[in-house]
């Protein structure tokens, strides 16, 4: 134990005076607040920008879903890139990026500039995203502590993703649409010479050359791959050339990525770290997590919203629960890890968010506002709590060397399993809703099809219709809709079951021995400088 306290010591001595590791974490949480709040904050703005730029609905779709594509496809380009030229240094120029990207949304006046802006926005974020990550696994080398660092920057997102909404609605309620955006440049303004100040450089091994074509590769390959699965879970056609052939090239690509990197001598991810039981079963706890709930976000806001007829910020009110058992978890996840280990947290963070979506089952036809309260705090506090054993499990299980690669690998997890997520739950959904609206009496089979397609649509069906046949239509289709939601629930839970066997093969207690021999140090300031001066 002494011989752990000494070498955390020296590594936390390393990063400098000026480098106070809990500074840091500071400056990397407001980096990923940012991050966080421009994943979610335009969405109450979609409105206003549709009548002011009157996009089409392929334009105000990509207007939407670009700074997500763009995003995940980078993540492991610069994730690994930082790896070699510096972390610090990527993080400083995504900070660059976003803010310039920021300024070009607020005053797009067309569509085209939006998307572009938003696309850029969508490069920043890829450039902060895994920089952030690995920069507190260095910072940190003390396990426990790097634990606590990680519950904070976890419940720090979980702020960020909720905030966003809020903030977006009380700006338009006092601003232009482009007052979203504007928010950034403050925080990059401020983050930019705090950085440059107080967060150290560094960097993995630096032996050969960058894989530029390997980088290629895998951001064209996850390009593909994510736009397919986000046109499945936006209930396109899965047999649709736009749909078929992104998923194909993509996954073509990303095959032969995996053949590159096992064939070169330094590769750009280093692919042993899959052959590591705890690496691999993390990254697969995160993406059955996500695959298994973001489906139910969007359901569970369209049943408040549609069923219950609450107004979007009521239902950002009754979602709220959920963020705060989320923050509480990730708060509290460093003592738990500490008391129970990775095995033990993951797989029950995994039942637990499973008990809450068949608790969840229970919702009707009628408002229960103590049953919505009571499983969105469980939904919260189990989410959270495996995502935060599974993300902690593999940033410490792989080398220091590869933080970036590491990180970017976990954010890129998360991405697919959220694409994948919402095109599979979607799927059982629609499955489970359409049946129930073949034969209602009174409604023709062409107005029966298009109340298929959705309950929004099927209420403008109904609305079109009028009178007994349109209630019954109406009637129908949220009865149905219930019934799709159990059974999306239903599928939900066993997804999580299966996630906590999988878990099963995570260590049972928190190792927290020394860093790893041949680890990358973080010079100290003092070293950097030196460093540049006889560069």
């Amino acid at each position: 134990m002494s011989g752990t306290s000494t070498a955390a010591a020296r590594c936390r001595r390393e990063t400098g005076a000026g480098a106070n590791r809990w500074v840091v974490l500071v400056v990397l949480c407001v980096s990923l607040l940012l991050v966080a709040l421009d994943a979610t904050v335009l969405h109450v703005a979609v409105p206003a920008v549709t009548e002011d730029l009157k996009p089409g609905a392929i334009e105000l779709l990509w207007i939407v879903d670009v700074y997500p594509l763009v995003c995940a496809s980078l993540l492991i380009l610069f994730g690994t890139l930082g790896d070699r030229v510096g972390r610090r240094r990527i993080l400083l120029l995504g900070y660059g990026l976003f803010g310039v990207a920021s300024g070009i949304a607020a005053l797009a006046d067309n569509v085209q500039v939006l998307i572009g802006a938003r696309a850029l926005l969508g490069v920043g974020g890829a450039m902060i995203m895994p920089a952030t990550l690995s920069i507190l696994r260095q910072v940190f080398p003390d396990r426990r502590e790097r634990a606590l660092a990680i519950g904070i920057w976890s419940a720090v997102a979980a702020v960020g993703a909720a905030v966003g909404p809020l903030l977006g609605g009380f700006l338009l309620e006092h601003f232009w649409w482009g007052s979203v955006f504007l928010i950034n440049i403050p925080l990059m303004l401020v983050s930019l010479p705090i950085g440059r100040l107080l967060l150290p450089e560094s960097r993995g091994e630096r032996d050969g050359p960058w894989d530029v074509v390997g980088a290629l590769m895998a951001a064209a390959g996850l390009f593909g791959l994510v736009l397919g699965v986000k046109r499945l879970g936006g209930g396109e056609a899965p047999f649709s050339p736009f749909t078929l052939a992104p998923l194909l090239i993509g996954g073509a690509l990303m095959a032969g990525f995996v053949r590159r990197q096992r064939r070169r001598e330094h590769p750009l991810v280093d692919l042993r770290m899959f052959s590591r039981p705890a690496f691999n079963t993390s990254v697969g706890c995160i993406v059955l997590a996500m695959l298994a709930l973001v489906g139910l976000e969007l359901i569970a806001a369209q049943y408040l919203q549609l069923v219950l007829g609450l107004s979007p910020l009521q239902t950002g009110l009754r979602l709220l629960p959920l963020t705060v058992a989320a923050m509480a978890s990730g708060l509290a996840g460093a003592k738990m890890l500490r008391r129970f280990g990775p095995r033990a947290m993951v797989c029950f963070g995994f039942c637990l968010t499973a008990a809450s979506v068949v608790t969840l089952t229970a919702m009707g036809g009628n408002d229960n506002t103590g049953l919505l309260l009571f499983g969105f705090v469980l939904l919260g506090f189990g989410l959270e709590t495996t995502l935060f054993g599974a993300y902690e499990s593999m940033l410490s299980e792989a080398p220091p060397a590869q933080a970036g690669g590491a990180a970017a690998i976990g954010e890129t997890s998360y991405q697919l399993g959220a694409g994948i997520g919402i095109a599979l739950l979607g799927s059982v959904m629609n499955a489970a809703y359409a049946p129930g609206l073949s034969s209602v009496p009174g409604v023709s089979a062409s107005d029966s099809a298009a109340a298929g397609h959705s309950l929004g649509e099927a209420y403008e069906v109904a609305g079109r219709l009028g009178g007994s046949p349109g209630a019954a239509l109406r009637q129908a289709a949220r009865d149905s809709f219930v019934h799709g939601l159990h059974v999306t629930l239903l599928v939900s839970a066993g997804l999580l079951v299966l996630g906590a066997v999988m878990a099963l093969r995570l260590p049972r207690v928190m190792e927290c021995g020394a860093p790893a021999a041949g680890s990358a140090e973080i010079p100290a300031p003092r070293e950097v400088a030196e460093s540049r001066v006889s560069a």
